[in-house]
């Protein structure tokens, strides 16, 4: 009798042992030492800016009213810094982030850029308008807040320089090997390690923005404590908006630089040459391989994934293309598809 129902498969009741084929997926540590640096620069940041506008208030004192706003909005930018450290920390094993959580510190400094720009763009437009219609200055008062400034601001700049490379790597190298069928392999190759090529390591661009934001306003007390000068000496009042052009400029370039880094980063368009030559040239050594696909791209400071699928007429064993990469420290998760050439495959046979 014959039925045209579909028969199920039997499944197995053995249950795999499939711990050696699982893995962390915290691709990067942190950096510990950038997060506490941050919070002690968000801390002096935030008290100079409370002391400043209620001394403003009481004393009635318009340039330390604006000076201590100005500090608000460089807060803010490092409150969310910090927010973006502590976030990746608590999230890093999260496996809705299937790469890590890297990347949520690299989307706060393309956040701090654009503040940074709008910053850039608000001194600019003041400037111009007292280009247009001079202001009289209290020279007294706006000197010594430029001063109080720029101390601030140099204590910060002392507390961050350095912190960039305070964070740790962690794990150890993890190698899986999936055989699918004769000619498709999947092999994956998982491991952390420090990486060598330095022209391409990655800064920590989370600490880059809080970095920018205090040497953005400690210029900015600079060229005030310079405009000042020129005003109270030689009368010169058109000296103070004309260098705050100047500032509003190079605040500009700034933003537009660690914007550009950090948006490369987040739409994976960081190029890195000399690894990609690095992978194809030990992928294809065996001078059979070739390489069809090859996509590379950056999930922590100095970790790489690479996707690759690569052809030849006699596929190796995936634990072969393991160990052709195994020497790149760079790589912390590495996928590679291995296909037999079609017309090899029937020229075989």
């Amino acid at each position: 009798m014959n039925t045209t129902a579909t028969e199920l498969p039997v499944m197995s009741t053995h249950q795999h042992d499939i711990a050696h084929f699982q893995h962390s997926h915290v691709f990067d540590a942190g950096n510990p030492t950038g997060e506490r640096r941050t919070l002690a620069v968000l801390l002096i940041t935030l008290i100079t800016m409370v002391v400043e506008i209620t001394t403003g208030w009481l004393t009635g004192s318009m340039a330390l009213l604006a000076d201590g706003w100005h500090m608000g909005t460089h807060a803010a930018a490092m409150g969310v810094a910090l927010g973006a450290y502590v976030l990746a920390r608590r999230w890093a094993r999260d496996p809705r982030f299937s790469f890590g959580t890297w990347k949520i510190e690299v989307l706060a400094a393309f956040g701090s850029s654009v503040a940074l720009g709008l910053v850039g763009v608000a001194i600019a437009v003041e400037s111009l308008a007292r280009l247009y219609r001079p202001t009289a200055i209290d020279t007294s008062t706006a000197f010594w807040v430029a001063v109080v400034g720029m101390v601030v601001n140099l204590i910060c700049a002392w507390l961050l320089h350095g912190a960039e490379s305070g964070h740790a790597h962690h794990g150890h190298p993890h190698h899986d090997d999936h055989d699918h069928d004769q000619h498709h392999v999947h092999a994956h190759e998982h491991g952390h390690g420090q990486a060598h090529d330095h022209h391409h390591a990655a800064r920590d661009l989370n600490l880059r923005a809080v970095y920018v934001h205090v040497l953005a306003d400690a210029l900015t007390s600079v060229l005030a404590l310079v405009a000042l000068a020129g005003a109270a000496t030689l009368g010169w009042i058109w000296l103070d908006p004309a260098v705050g052009l100047v500032g509003a400029v190079m605040i500009a370039i700034w933003a537009v630089n660690l914007g550009r880094a950090s948006a490369h980063t987040l739409l994976d368009a960081e190029p890195n040459p000399n690894l990609r030559e690095q992978i194809a040239h030990a992928l294809q050594s065996d001078g059979d391989t070739q390489i069809a696909e090859l996509h590379l791209w950056r999930v922590g400071r100095d970790n790489w994934a690479v996707i690759a699928s690569v052809v030849a007429s006699r596929p190796a064993d995936a634990a072969v293309y393991h160990g052709r990469l195994a020497h790149i420290a760079e790589l912390a998760h590495v996928n590679v598809e291995v296909q037999v050439c079609p017309s090899c495959a029937v020229h075989h046979a």
